[in-house]
């Protein structure tokens, strides 16, 4: 496989193998798919994560679950104090 870089990102890796981190440019690329793929990876998680939080919100709405506004804002203004109280 042939890959056209950037002149930044050629200085980039040369940087990374010359620190001694990495034996050659091949590791660099390796490594930084690797990082790419677990990065790709929380991604998706957050947006599961989101999407069933959704999910959950509409089914509450659905039952009449709901909070206005300046309750929501009350409710949160609470559990902010209480967490200070408890220092954190």
């Amino acid at each position: 496989m042939n890959v056209s870089l950037t002149p930044e990102l050629e200085i980039m890796i040369q940087n990374k193998v010359r620190s001694g981190l990495y034996n050659n440019q091949s590791e660099v690329v390796r490594e930084a798919l690797r990082l790419l793929a677990e990065q790709d990876k929380i991604r998706s998680s957050h947006i599961d994560r989101m999407q069933a939080a959704l999910v959950q919100g509409l089914v509450q709405a659905d039952r009449g679950e709901l909070v206005d506004g300046p309750g929501a804002v009350a409710k949160l203004r609470k559990g902010l104090k209480k967490r200070a109280r408890k220092g954190g």
